[in-house]
């Protein structure tokens, strides 16, 4: 097997497979700044021993639970030996696009509506859409702003969203069993080579706000209590 390296990423490498797959290999680097650990962070800050681990087995407990739930991904198996995934082929939608699920009014949607809420009210389950661009501060864009951009059908639009609400609920009721509760959650979506919209990258603490009784836990913390 002669695995080629086709992309070398902040906390992950991607490889092809012989049988037109991808292999992901989850890496101990996170984002960050001045050493310390941000998920929202645009570049790699530090290395945090056995991140890529519990990232890995995080996001292989989910996408079995989406996959069962009938719901697309590019999941296929994962090495947690080797820190690896095998996943299918899949086109991200621009030049990569982050989808944000939100159930509480924290963070830069506070920011930027406080006018109009308190903070951490409660949201219906308020999906939006941003461009994965560093320099320009991951812009926020709308369903006519996808469409008419050429990114997305609507049809493609309205399946991510549908994806993303039941997706976030999944997870949602799994760490609410935990005494867990989750504020907000960030996804990536592709799709094949018929269209179809399909959930990617991964499903790991450090893609989501999670509280305990009301204080926020950092993802490492929240990797710790998830799996003890």
């Amino acid at each position: 097997m002669n695995n080629k390296l086709v992309y070398s990423g902040k906390t992950k490498d991607v490889f092809t497979l012989d049988n037109g797959n991808y292999l992901l290999k989850f890496k101990d680097d996170c984002t960050g700044k001045d050493g310390v650990f941000d998920p929202g962070e645009n570049s790699v800050g530090l290395k945090i021993d056995g991140v890529g681990d519990v990232n890995l087995r995080m996001s292989v407990y989910f996408f079995d639970k989406v996959n069962a739930a009938g719901i697309k991904t590019h999941y296929v198996s994962a090495d947690l030996k080797n820190t690896t995934m095998e996943v299918l082929p899949a086109k991200v939608f621009g030049k990569g696009l982050e989808v944000i699920c939100r159930y509480k009014a924290v963070g830069s949607f506070y920011r930027r509506y406080s006018d109009y809420i308190e903070e951490g009210a409660d949201l219906p389950a308020y999906v939006e859409t941003t461009f994965k661009n560093d320099e320009k501060g991951d812009p926020l864009v709308t369903k006519d702003g996808l469409i008419d951009l050429g990114v997305m059908t609507s049809k493609q639009y309205d399946d991510v969203k549908a994806m993303t609400q039941k997706i976030t609920k999944i997870v949602a009721d799994d760490l609410k069993e935990k005494g867990l509760d989750l504020y907000d959650i960030k996804f990536e979506f592709g799709y094949d080579a018929d269209g179809e919209v399909m959930l990617i990258d991964e499903i790991a603490s450090g893609n989501m706000r999670v509280y305990k009784d009301g204080k926020y836990i950092d993802p490492m913390t929240l990797s710790k209590l998830f799996f003890a």
